[in-house]
């Protein structure tokens, strides 16, 4: 057995954490750029106490609220250039896993300039970046856990993660008090996210004894949770145990990456700026059924956790979750129509190659295709 891990990951869990915003701010520096989206930060409250927060402690804030889902490469810019002219010495990103990357992905580029693409496709690199706090309000993404960040460049519709030790956030506050104002649609695509993290991370062939262990507890806490919560008979301890879960697979796929859901899914929000988990939702049974064979092993233990008798009825589970969930749509309903299907597989093939390499299945792009046309 040999392997090696790394994640430089602090995490500060607990109902009413949060409170901890300004304390840990001022440890970083003295002037944050605020990172986050236009409505549900100031709906919820948290912006306004984030604000007051970080007075209490002496520490000075410019606010960037133009995230929006699905973040742009050019919403990173902007951000970097209003951190640079108000001489911001780290971010504080509040809100889901957009504001999260792009908080991330606004840190790296405040301190390395030029065009981040080069570095999201490894032309150049660096280990350098802002600290960053993350406090999320979903739990889905697991980007408080791990130094990803997706965003979408608008040119050319690659949606792609950097990835960078660099931006693993100093501090992630994980409050789950903060979960609760969530939408029940949010709730549900989130959620299912944080389980796709660590289903995709459990099978993929760069896994490791560490990350299969952090995986299995990760999609037990979710399965146990998940449904509960949508459905309204859920406890305080089942918003921990998704925040867990979120967490949980967000430093799993650290280590051991996403595989071809993932890899099929970022072209379909690349292109039709879909909601991420629901475009998961669409591909997942016909993914997995297409992979059983390459994992029979790892998928009789998750089919074991959805309460099937072994991989066989793996999918069948599993997309009884997916209708108790109401994550029905096809990819049609989110836009995409036949004659997309050449260019997300062409899409897949450049943006996704190591998720797809990792998958325990290896699809040719005439697969990826069939499977595209089946989730129509």
């Amino acid at each position: 057995m040999e392997f090696q891990y790394y994640l430089p990951v602090n995490l500060v869990f607990g109902r009413g954490k949060s409170d901890l915003i300004g304390e840990k701010a001022a440890t970083l520096g003295k002037h944050a750029l605020i990172v986050t989206g236009g409505q549900s930060t100031r709906k919820s409250g948290l912006l306004a106490r984030a604000e007051k927060l970080l007075a209490k402690s002496n520490v000075a804030y410019t606010l960037f609220d133009q995230v929006t889902p699905n973040p742009l490469t050019t919403t990173v810019y902007d951000g970097a250039k209003l951190a640079i002219e108000n001489g911001c010495d780290h971010v504080i990103a509040l809100g889901g896993g957009s504001s999260l990357d792009a908080a991330k992905a606004i840190a790296f580029q405040v301190v390395n300039g030029g065009d981040i693409t080069e570095y999201i496709y490894g032309k150049k690199t660096s280990d350098k970046a802002l600290p960053v706090i993350a406090v999320p309000t979903t739990c889905g993404t697991g980007s408080e856990g791990n130094g990803f960040a997706v965003m979408t460049n608008p040119d050319t519709l690659d949606k792609k993660s950097l990835r960078c030790s660099a931006i693993v956030p100093a501090y992630s506050i994980i409050d789950p008090f903060l979960m609760q104002t969530m939408p029940k649609d949010t709730l549900a695509s989130v959620g299912f996210d944080a389980l796709c993290h660590n289903i995709d991370g459990y099978i993929s062939t760069i896994a490791q004894p560490l990350t299969n262990i952090l995986a299995l507890e990760g999609a037990r806490l979710a399965i146990g949770s998940l449904k509960k919560l949508y459905q309204g008979n859920g406890n305080e301890s089942n918003w921990d145990d998704l925040c867990m879960a979120s967490t949980l697979g967000g430093m799993v796929i650290n280590t051991a990456g996403v595989t071809a859901l993932h890899g099929l899914e970022h072209p379909v929000s690349g292109l039709r700026n879909a909601v991420h988990g629901r475009g998961l939702a669409a591909l997942a049974p016909f993914v997995y059924e297409a992979s059983i064979c390459g994992a029979p092993e790892k998928f009789y233990l998750l089919s074991r956790l959805l309460g099937g008798n072994d991989e066989n009825d793996f999918v069948a589970k599993l997309k009884e979750l997916l209708a108790d969930l109401h994550l029905t749509e096809t990819l049609r309903d989110m836009g995409i129509e036949k004659n997309d299907v050449d260019w997300l597989t062409q899409n897949c093939c450049k943006v996704s190659a190591p998720s797809i390499a990792n998958h325990p299945v290896v699809f040719t792009p005439d697969e990826i295709k069939r499977i595209y046309l089946y989730a129509l």
